[in-house]
């Protein structure tokens, strides 16, 4: 009898674990939590592509970080730069929806990825794209 109901409390024990790590995840998500896989930091803004795209342009020329490269797929944009001291930096921006967009920064080499660097730069991103309105296009 016991074995009967073994897959059911297994079933129901993975449903719950499952749903409370979306829940956290999501929560985190809300919040400005980064993600660094394979030397990318990538976070996702509520905001739309081409805010987020304004942004990060704007921030390079502030920056005086000339681009060297740049391409798009239609869905993601990928810009290729380099700082004042040499180090390449690679950002990518990518659409996750109509009003969400994920930003990747990846600085140094194969080897040496600068994750300091990296928050660094979505920390000015994040901080220019809180004066997007709702919705709207960045500021000029």
């Amino acid at each position: 009898m016991p074995r009967k109901f073994l897959p059911w409390i297994l079933g129901v024990c993975w449903w719950s674990v499952s749903g409370c790590a979306a829940l956290v995840v999501g929560a985190g998500a809300g919040a400005g939590a980064y993600t660094y896989v394979n030397g990318e930091l990538v976070r996702t803004y509520p905001v739309r592509y081409t805010a987020a795209m304004t942004v990060c342009t704007q921030l390079l020329q502030d920056l005086g970080m000339p681009v060297k490269e740049q391409g798009s797929d239609g869905v993601q944009t990928t810009i290729v730069t380099e700082r004042k001291d040499g180090t390449p930096m690679t950002i990518k921006v990518k659409i996750i929806g109509l009003d969400a967009t994920e930003v990747s920064v990846r600085t140094g080499v194969v080897g040496y990825w600068n994750k300091d660097l990296s928050e660094k730069f979505q920390e000015y991103i994040a901080e220019r794209l809180t004066k997007v309105p709702a919705g709207g296009a960045a500021p000029s």
